[in-house]
């Protein structure tokens, strides 16, 4: 499937141009994708419109189904979808599995969301009148996605506005095309209507000028880099347009000297180098007391050495390669820099010779607070290690950043961990866990980590507005 959805109809679009989706555990093209001009994005815009009109009259309890019956159709095609994240990612199967079957729990947990949009009714000062609230639609939405999270992402977002009743325009990533148009295909089957998903590909900049710049579109989801989100916020303000922004992060990792080293690093790996490392959420940066350091770091080391490195369709791999060459290029950029200023390559540090987008697992200690790793979130299979003596120091290092989106805590002591959770300043605060983010969770960031969240009962209140109603 390597065909836009507009209006209900499959098509490649008014135009000739294309973009090549490549294997990045090969380098080698899979297809040629079709590029939407701006004929197709006011088509488009005309479709979600005409969309809206008919999906806000359809029941929540109808819209719920539909998101159900899409979900059932994931799990029972997870091979499937999969096999083309693999495909064109690159990370191994068995996680391509969870994202689709995580997938399907977003659209699930929407679904029953959708018949608890409720108001409220508000006492009266006077007798014989009534006063409520009543929660809107705000109108048609556009989404963009990332290419790390290829179903999982466009799965929450499509989730939420579907089941606040709004119409879509997707653009998910052209790198990886393949799951957000089979998820599309999958709600059509379960009786979406014409228009309210539309899922468009192209140059990414003159569709967001398109898409954020008119006035049909009432809300903007956006999950990506900060500094596009704040092109996207500033765009929007001319015509106010409610805006939900899950921007980046450089998650730190506040180990304590009472916590299980042995156990926190072990377990540290597999979450540090899901998805090479390409995960706004992953862990990033450790901060360790001095009194466990060492016995962690051998440990931690030890376990990212020992990591099988490889094709993510292969049996028993378990990291695939980094997305395409510009992350290869930026991993050695961050690690020259960080050389440069004197830190130590504990392990890895380098691309793995031979085809595709290969990086080896990296740590890093001794990295200065200036160089390009301690500043700038690595998004691939690069991690840093540092000591700390005092718990504010801890803390002063964790808010160090200008970013809050996800960060961890490891400790056995309830009293620090709370001290922490209220210190620390991010969306989300994993203590003695390393998942911060569950579809029944709300979902977003402090600072410069975005706007607003996703998931939770709070996801559906980016796209619903909020009606007085007075009668007397």
């Amino acid at each position: 499937m390597t065909e836009m959805l507009i209006g209900g109809r499959w098509t490649r679009g008014s135009g000739t141009a294309t973009i090549p989706v490549e294997n990045p555990a090969t380098g080698q093209p899979l297809f040629e994708l079709p590029v939407a001009t701006a004929a197709d994005v006011e088509a488009a815009l005309a479709a979600v419109q005409d969309g809206f009109a008919v999906w806000r009259q359809v029941a929540p309890v109808e819209r719920g189904r539909v998101l159900r019956d899409a979900a059932g159709l994931m799990r029972a095609r997870v091979e499937d979808m999969a096999r083309v994240i693999t495909l064109e990612l690159g990370k191994p199967l068995p996680e391509s599995r969870a994202e689709v079957l995580l997938a399907a729990e977003h659209l699930e947990w929407a679904a029953e969301e959708a018949r608890r949009t409720y108001g409220q009714v508000i006492p009266s000062r006077e007798p014989l009148t009534l006063q409520h609230t009543v929660l809107e639609p705000v109108g048609p939405v556009a989404a963009f996605a990332p290419w790390n999270a290829p179903v999982v992402t466009p799965s929450r977002k499509i989730g939420g506005a579907l089941a606040a009743g709004c119409a879509m325009i997707l653009k998910p990533a052209e790198e990886t095309p393949t799951a957000a148009l089979l998820l599309a295909g999958m709600l059509r089957e379960a009786g979406l209507p014409d228009g309210v998903l539309n899922v468009v590909f192209g140059d990414p900049a003159m569709i967001g000028r398109m898409l954020v710049g008119s006035p049909a579109i009432k809300a903007v989801t956006f999950t990506g880099s900060t500094a596009v989100g704040v092109e996207l916020n500033t765009l929007g303000a001319s015509t106010m347009k409610r805006m939900t922004l899950e921007l980046g992060g450089h998650a730190p990792v506040l180990v304590l000297g009472d916590a299980d080293v042995a156990r926190v690093a072990s377990t540290a790996v597999p979450a540090c180098f899901r998805n090479s490392g390409q995960v706004c959420t992953s862990p990033t940066r450790f901060v360790v007391h001095a009194s466990v350091y060492d016995r962690f770091l051998e440990t931690f080391v030890d376990t990212v050495a020992s990591l099988k490195v490889g094709d993510g369709m292969a049996d028993g791999t378990q990291m695939g390669p980094v997305a395409n060459a510009r992350r290869l290029a930026a991993l050695q950029e961050m690690t020259d820099d960080a050389r440069s200023r004197g830190a130590v390559v504990e392990t890895g540090g380098s691309p793995i010779p031979g085809e595709g987008w290969f990086w080896s697992p990296t740590v890093l200690t001794s990295v200065p607070d200036d160089a390009l790793a301690a500043t700038t979130e690595p998004f691939g299979p690069l991690k840093t290690v540092r000591p700390f003596d005092d718990l504010d120091e801890a803390v002063a290092e964790a808010n160090r950043l200008p970013f809050g989106l996800a960060s961890y805590v490891w400790t056995s002591d309830l009293g620090l961990a709370a001290r922490l959770t209220t210190a620390v300043e991010a969306g989300s605060v994993a203590v003695n866990s390393w998942r911060p983010s569950l579809p029944e969770t709300p979902f977003g960031g402090f600072h410069q980590s975005g706007l607003g969240t996703e998931g939770g009962t709070e996801g559906l209140r980016g796209f619903l507005r909020t009606k007085y109603v007075g009668q007397g």
